[in-house]
């Protein structure tokens, strides 16, 4: 069976539990924690969440070579800890994201893995009990940086699963509570579970979508 191994923020960490029972039977599913977690980036979920892109990287390299991570498909997300406010600009620039992302990709091609990109998820920017300073994170920030992640994986032919538009579609009512900017409910990762296994499900009979540059 094809394997898929999981890397992605904590939104992956909701939707991860349906995406797996959604792959069995066709898929063996493994992602990043547990066993497969490093010390040194361990985030208190147990090292699951994949943290930013600079975080995926080092991962990466320092999993590539190990026996555990032989995956067929990488279905990978980074870019809402990037798009973090901190200090006076964003946790990770627009051009150190961009770099981590070519890096990732070429660490990837090195070893014959083949990447699945997930886009970037919204957040709620109308958080009913925040103050707009105390959102931490903006609309406008994650389309810039998927715009990027866009370009950067159309230019290597990446598969890529639009999550941020689908999640986007499912109306208001998708958030995990009302103090919540980020996260979403069960039913809504249920939902993002299902069209990330139908993508994946689609990739390995070589039926292939992606998203146009010009759909970015």
């Amino acid at each position: 069976m094809k394997k898929v191994f999981v890397i992605g923020d904590s939104i992956s960490c909701y939707y991860g539990k349906h995406l797996e029972s959604m792959l069995t039977g066709k898929f063996i599913y493994d992602r990043k924690g547990g066993t497969n977690k490093l010390e040194d980036l361990d985030d208190c979920t147990n090292g699951i969440n994949g943290g930013d892109s600079s975080m995926v990287l080092t991962y990466l390299k320092s999993v590539v070579e190990m026996d555990f991570f032989k995956p067929d498909y990488l279905v990978l997300n980074c870019g809402i800890h990037d798009t973090k406010i901190s200090g006076n600009g964003l946790q990770i620039p627009l051009g150190h994201y961009q770099d981590n992302l070519e890096s990732i990709l070429k660490l990837a091609k090195e070893h014959g893995i083949e990447v699945v990109w997930v886009r970037t998820t919204p957040v709620n920017e109308n958080t009913p009990n925040w103050s707009k300073e105390e959102i931490d994170r903006r609309r406008c920030d994650i389309e810039r940086y998927n715009q990027v992640a866009d370009a950067v994986m159309n230019s290597h032919h990446i598969s890529i699963i639009d999550l941020y538009q689908f999640t986007l579609n499912l109306g208001y009512d998708i958030f995990l509570n009302v103090d919540d900017s980020v996260h979403f409910n069960d039913s809504t990762a249920r939902l993002q579970a299902a069209f990330i296994a139908g993508a994946i499900w689609s990739f390995a009979y070589k039926v292939i979508v992606t998203i146009g540059e010009n759909n970015a």
